[in-house]
């Protein structure tokens, strides 16, 4: 894919991706127990079930077909911008700052974490639609609860802060973009 190709989720993404390389290159990447039933081209090394593990986010090179899908179950177009954000990387989820605070980055490990991000993504869809709310998707939460989400407006792409169940309460953003942007890599605990 070349740059003029990419969308501006994508490029937003990329750069908050390159901005936590160099954070990491001062304070280490993470490490989590590594899981031989959890594969995922994040782990940097294999080894033992449950030894520390070195991972980091690694794009995604299979195109895949999982928003399409989604809108297919919904029957309703979904906002490119949410397909362009999970279908960049394989990662565990990335920590952040926003000017409102603390947040968590959510992303998929594997092409199976995608399959289940599917059916919670329709899940929230439907109690959407059950309580004749707009439909949102969601990307983040809030740290260090996760009490509240962040979530895209399918309708034009702004980016809300809203409560499970809840209509959106705090407008963000206009974009996905511009919103990721904004953000401050943090170091991982």
């Amino acid at each position: 894919m070349s740059a003029e190709t990419l969308s501006p989720v994508t490029l937003a993404l990329d750069s908050f991706v390159q901005r936590l390389t160099e954070s990491c290159a001062n304070d280490g990447w993470p490490q989590l127990p590594f899981d031989p039933e959890w594969p995922s081209p994040c782990w940097q090394q294999e080894a033992d079930e449950g030894v520390m593990t070195l991972w980091k986010p690694v794009r995604q090179t299979a195109v895949n077909d999982m928003f399409d899908r989604l809108s297919e179950a919904l029957e309703t177009d979904i906002h490119p911008d949410i397909g362009d954000y999970y279908s960049r990387y394989w990662s565990d989820p990335l920590p952040a700052r926003a000017a409102q605070g603390e947040l968590s980055l959510l992303q998929v490990w594997n092409p199976e974490d995608l399959e289940r991000l599917r059916a919670n993504l329709i899940g929230h869809a439907l109690e959407k639609r059950r309580r004749r709310l707009p439909l949102t998707l969601f990307f983040a939460v809030t740290l260090p609860d996760g009490n509240l989400i962040l979530s895209l407006d399918n309708a034009d792409g702004s980016i809300w802060l809203e409560a499970p169940g809840k209509p959106p309460h705090q407008r963000l953003a206009d974009s996905l973009a511009d919103f990721l942007l904004t953000l401050d890599p943090l170091p991982f605990d």
